[in-house]
């Protein structure tokens, strides 16, 4: 048996890679890049593209092997409204469904699978639990939520997979649109906050992801869905002022009126000139809190990591990296 982790090269997948190495288990990377992660003394690579289902056949795949799929597009960087289909659909759901395919023919039938939050869409409850109905507002969510449709037409099959929809995931290796906030701050600019910055904002450690991925393993790969988020989300004024003050920086935080930002960005992504994805700015200031009882209650799971905690690493890292000569952390830990 091992472990097949397709789109093992990216953010979370490196550092599940790197968890099961460490735990003596024999592990597969499959992606369409190769980094340079210290594992790779050890673990073996094959390189495919998820969108072309003859490169995912190629894969070495035995019937009791695991497979986790960690490939995705994701909202960053900004496409304009007329790019976003041919964007998001071949890796999110055409790959998906090559995945499927090849590991039908193969008979093997256990796969862990990533889908997001951008699922649900507009808060209807607090918190949103599993059952939160599910309304996307955009093609990165409708895509996500087409391949959970997918995966369920194999479960009925006799396939067990278990997704995870997580919030936005941070850590080492990815800061993506969090580099303009702290641009901002290192610019002492002020922030501006859609809304009065009194709702919560909550994130997701890319290490939590990782053991999400171990805990749905050693659980069976049971055949449900399971959010993952950090416990105790601070406000989001809360959460930038704490890392401004980290900062020593001069910025201030700029509540606005989120209905009139709200259109602004309607209207500049209307003329294929966007600043956000809609789905990012148009929850912006609701309650978007992910209930993770289900994945502590049935996987054994639990969040290790702070909102707070893990928002100060990442601007760490990214100070780091304007300065090479300095390590940057492993642990998003305090």
């Amino acid at each position: 048996m091992k472990h097949i982790i397709i789109g093992g090269d990216g953010f979370v997948g490196s550092h599940l890679a790197a968890d099961l190495c460490a735990m003596g288990e024999e592990v597969l990377v499959a992606d369409i890049v190769k980094g340079h992660h210290a594992h790779y003394a050890t673990v073996p690579f094959h390189q495919i593209d998820v969108t072309d289902a003859a490169s995912v056949a190629s894969i070495p795949l035995d019937k009791d092997d695991l497979v986790y799929n960690l490939s995705a597009k994701m909202l960053s960087p900004i496409v304009t409204r007329a790019e976003r289909h041919d964007f998001f659909w071949p890796v999110n759901y055409h790959g998906t469904q090559n995945i499927l395919t090849w590991m039908e023919k193969a008979g093997a039938n256990k796969l862990v699978h990533f889908t997001t939050d951008m699922i649900y869409g507009h808060s209807v409850t607090v918190p949103q639990d599993e059952d939160h109905p599910a309304r996307p507002l955009g093609e990165y969510g409708e895509s996500k939520l087409a391949t959970e449709t997918l995966a369920q037409s194999y479960r009925d099959k006799g396939f067990q997979i278990p997704i995870f929809r997580p919030r936005l995931i941070i850590g080492p290796g990815r800061l993506g649109i969090l580099v303009k906030l702290f641009k901002l701050i290192d610019l002492n600019l002020p922030v501006p906050m859609i809304g009065s910055g009194k709702n919560p904002y909550q994130f997701i450690s890319v290490f939590d992801c990782a053991s999400a991925c171990v805990a749905a393993w050693k659980a069976g790969f049971p055949n449900s869905a399971y959010n993952l988020g950090s416990d105790d989300p601070p406000p989001v004024r809360k959460l930038l002022g704490d890392l401004i003050k980290h900062a020593g920086s001069k910025s201030i935080l700029l509540p606005t009126p989120a209905a009139l930002v709200k259109l602004t960005l309607n209207a500049l992504d209307a003329i294929n000139m966007p600043i956000m994805d809609p789905e990012q700015y148009m929850i912006a200031d609701e309650i978007c809190i992910l209930d993770t009882t289900k994945a502590k209650r049935e996987l054994g799971w639990k969040p290790l990591h702070r909102d707070e905690d893990m928002l100060l690493a990442a601007y760490t890292e990214y100070r780091r990296a304007k300065a090479p000569s300095q390590p940057a952390p492993r642990s998003v830990a305090a």
